[in-house]
C-alpha cells in the first residue's frame, strides 16, 4: 500500500509541497525581503495615478500579522498533512477523515478569501484579470484553482476514497 494513500500522485505535489511553499512565501516577502509597505501596495493593482503612500505602525502592523496568517496555513498544511500520513499509516479511512476537516476549513476560507478580495478590488480591475499583478492573481486565480482541487479531492476525482462517500453501518 502506498504510504499516503488518502492523498495521492497530485493532491500530495500540491496539498503537501506546493501550497505549504506558496502560503510562506507571502510572509519571507513581508518580513525578509520586499517589506510590508511594497506587500500592501501590491495587494491591489495600482490604476490611475494613485501614488504609494507611506503608511503608519498600524497598518504595518496588520500586515506584519497578515504575514503570520500566511505563514500559519503553510506550517498546518505540512506539518499537520506530514503528522497525518506518520500517525496513520496503513489506516487510509482516519488519513482521509484528518485530511477532509482540514481541506473543508480550507475550502471555506478560499471561497471568503476570493470573496474579500473581490469585493474589495475597484470596480474597474475585478473583472479584468489582465490587469492584475502576480499578487491579485494569488489571492483569486491560485487561490480558485487550490479551492477547485479540495473540491475534486472530496469528489474523489484521480483518487480512491476511503471515509468521504462511504456510508457508515449502524451499529445493532
Amino acid at each position: 500500500m502506498e504510504e499516503f494513500p488518502a492523498l495521492p500522485g497530485f493532491y500530495k505535489t500540491l496539498f503537501l509541497h506546493i501550497e505549504p511553499f506558496s502560503t510562506v512565501l507571502p510572509a519571507v516577502m513581508i518580513w525578509l525581503t520586499h517589506g510590508a509597505s511594497w506587500f500592501h501596495h501590491e495587494l491591489i493593482p495600482p490604476f490611475g495615478s494613485e501614488a504609494s503612500a507611506p503608511f503608519d505602525a498600524r497598518t504595518k502592523m496588520a500586515i506584519w500579522q497578515l504575514g503570520n496568517c500566511y505563514f500559519l496555513l503553510s506550517l498546518l498544511s505540512s506539518l499537520v498533512f506530514r503528522a497525518a500520513r506518520a500517525a496513520l499509516k496503513g489506516n487510509p479511512a482516519a488519513q482521509e477523515q484528518i485530511l477532509g476537516a482540514s481541506f473543508l476549513a480550507m475550502a471555506i476560507a478560499d471561497v471568503t478569501h476570493i470573496a474579500a478580495s473581490m469585493i474589495c478590488l475597484p470596480g474597474d480591475l475585478r473583472l479584468n484579470p489582465a490587469s492584475w499583478n502576480a499578487t491579485t492573481h494569488g489571492n483569486i486565480t491560485f487561490v480558485i484553482f487550490l479551492c477547485a482541487a479540495r473540491v475534486a479531492w472530496f469528489l474523489g476525482v484521480g483518487r480512491t476514497r476511503y471515509y468521504y462517500g462511504h456510508r457508515k453501518l449502524k451499529s445493532a
